[in-house]
């Protein structure tokens, strides 16, 4: 994994973490506005976990279909490559001459 990536994931995993022990540790107080919360929460982490499988798939898929057009088109991805390049190049260039 890339480096932000592990560090997002690593400060989702850390926030579940203390969500869950959070539910776990009021788990025995009794009260109205503790329950309502603990079950807001519960009910936030499951939409997050649904929302991050989502988005790993959706990137998992879209990794592969790019992986898919550069493999099929080798030639044209280079040339779309140094393009880019070259024009992220030219503009910099311009940029940096006005400074």
């Amino acid at each position: 994994m890339h480096k932000p990536t592990e560090t997002t994931h690593n400060d989702l995993g850390t926030l579940t973490e203390d969500a869950h022990a959070l539910l776990t540790a009021t788990a025995d107080v009794a009260g109205e506005k503790v329950g309502d919360a603990r079950k807001r929460l519960s009910a936030a982490l499951d939409n997050a976990r649904q929302i991050a499988g989502r988005v790993r798939d959706q990137a998992v898929a879209g990794a592969k279909a790019a992986d898919k057009t550069v493999r099929e088109n080798p030639y044209q991805a280079i040339v779309i490559g140094v393009g880019v390049g070259a024009l992220v190049g030219y503009l910099l260039g311009r940029r940096c001459s006005r400074d």
